[in-house]
């Protein structure tokens, strides 16, 4: 009976390992998209592709690793908790990263 547990563990892990990840990804594409989308309605350009470009003007490069550090970061970490919710209203316990000991 234990080699089922462990395996039962292994197995939650890994599906909880893939259903966050796949989470925060979509996440992250939908924040970015949102981001170019308002950044380009605010400034009437396009958003820097690469802000290392030295031709980017640094107050440009700065504004946008700014904005879209923070949104794309809180978009995961919005997805994160809401797919640890769904988790744990699907299988009754939270994600194993998550459970305290």
């Amino acid at each position: 009976m234990a080699k089922k547990s462990k395996k039962a563990k292994g197995d939650s892990s890994k599906t909880w390992s893939i259903f966050s990840t796949v989470a925060a990804l979509g996440a992250a594409r939908v924040a970015a998209t949102g981001l170019s989308t308002g950044w380009k309605a605010a400034t009437g350009k396009q958003p820097p592709k690469n802000p290392a470009d030295p031709d980017v003007e640094l107050r440009e490069a700065v504004a946008w690793a700014v904005v879209s550090g923070t949104f794309i970061g809180l978009a995961r970490m919005l997805a994160s908790r809401r797919a640890a919710n769904y988790y744990l209203k699907s299988t009754g316990e939270l994600p194993p990263p998550l459970r305290k000991d």
